[in-house]
């Protein structure tokens, strides 16, 4: 944890997990069936990571295996055009094609030193399932994919990488057939089958799971705190990045949390617009409530009742949110943002063209949150964090 910069009221490790709670946010509300395990879990975990041997080999499989350090790529045209200076954290260079390969390498090293056999996760716009998948593939373990039968339909090609990679695949035709209903399918399955490990994808769920991805992730930010005093010698003004769960942007935002002077920007899934359930701006327009095995915000209504979420990037197409986004929420410490679907898409159209880069649907409502925040702002440097590449949109109707 980087505590180097204490300063306007900020305290050390405020924002840190302590016992899986993020100030009143988080904790472990599951059948007494997943207790257990979450328990042993978390012990596994928090013994683990202080093993240098597990931090080596780690490091080894992000280096040898993904292609990690990701670039720190100045984005001149995109930055003339804005008038700033921006950045962008390369996690669509990863191997597989985003930040998600990070988190499924740190859970698949738990998993097999916890003698697991097979693993299960859930996907959304396929990118989890792919890395999930992959990194089941690297150490011969069986897998199993569950994903909703809508998403299934608008990310097609993920769904074939995923059985190229010799992974099942169960869809889930309950509710809209989205994240949400693939997570409530593979924790179905993960009750029922106790011996199977469960790789959560983002920073959502029961303890340990936001505490767990939270620290795989946050090698975006180590690096890119690195990259960019080498670049500019000084930190950046602004860092920003999409939010569905929370995983890519607790991944950049962790190792700036305690520099008061980063100003932290994440974009939402705004669908339409601000009318609840035609949105996925769980922090923007939700409210506290216990969801999905934790306490955080939640797209409900007044008797507990989730929304249906609408979104035009399957990986924000969800009505949760990390426990430790909302306490940056709560105390301010970060500011989340409504981006609709149509200025995702004109996003979408301008990196591509400007700077030869085609960017996930998810990564470009943070492209457009940064178009917006930072017009004309000349002196001012920021961090974008791509968090993944758009050859899984290329095909749909965006255009």
């Amino acid at each position: 944890m980087n505590t180097t910069i204490i300063e306007n009221g900020i305290k050390a490790k405020q924002f840190d997990s302590v016992n899986g709670r993020f100030g009143e946010f988080g904790g472990m509300y599951v059948p007494p069936v997943l207790e257990s395990k979450l328990l042993n879990l978390a012990n596994v975990f928090e013994e683990e990571t202080k093993k240098k041997d597990f931090e080596d080999e780690f490091i080894h499989y992000l280096k040898t295996f993904v292609g990690r350090p990701s670039p720190l790529y100045y984005a001149s045209n995109l930055s003339r055009l804005v008038g700033s200076r921006i950045y962008l954290k390369r996690e669509d260079l990863n191997h597989t094609g985003s930040h998600k390969i990070n988190n499924t390498i740190g859970q698949i090293l738990l998993a097999k030193r916890m003698g697991a056999t097979e693993i299960v996760a859930e996907t959304g716009a396929g990118q989890h399932g792919v890395a999930t998948a992959t990194a089941a593939a690297l150490f011969g373990m069986k897998c199993k994919i569950f994903m909703g039968a809508r998403d299934a339909e608008r990310q097609k090609m993920n769904v074939s990488r995923i059985k190229l990679l010799g992974a099942e695949m169960v869809l889930t035709h309950e509710g809209r057939g989205t994240l949400k209903d693939a997570v409530d399918a593979a924790l179905g399955y993960y009750i029922e089958h106790p011996d199977v490990f469960y790789l959560l994808g983002s920073q959502v769920g029961p303890h340990p799971y936001p505490t767990m991805v939270g620290y795989f992730q946050s090698i975006i930010g180590k690096e890119a705190k690195k990259q960019v005093m080498e670049a500019e010698g000084r930190l950046p003004d602004n860092i920003l990045a999409c939010i569905g769960g929370g995983s890519n942007a607790i991944g950049l935002f962790t190792e700036f949390l305690y520099d008061a002077k980063v100003a932290i920007h994440a974009a939402e899934g705004g669908g339409e617009g601000a009318v609840l359930g035609k949105t996925a701006a769980t922090l923007s327009l939700g409210k506290p409530g216990v969801f999905q095995g934790t306490f955080s915000y939640a797209l409900s209504d007044e008797n507990g009742e989730v929304y249906p979420t609408q979104s035009i990037a399957a990986g924000l197409d969800y009505p949760g949110i990390s426990p430790q986004h909302a306490l940056l929420k709560e105390m301010k410490r970060a500011n989340y943002h409504l981006i609709t679907d149509a200025e995702a898409i004109d996003a979408f159209k301008i990196l591509s063209s400007l700077e030869g880069i085609i960017p996930a649907i998810e990564s470009s409502h943070a492209v457009a949150l940064a178009m917006k925040l930072l017009k004309g702002k000349e002196k001012e440097i920021s961090i974008i964090n791509l968090s993944g590449r758009g050859d899984k949109d290329v095909e749909r109707d965006l255009m």
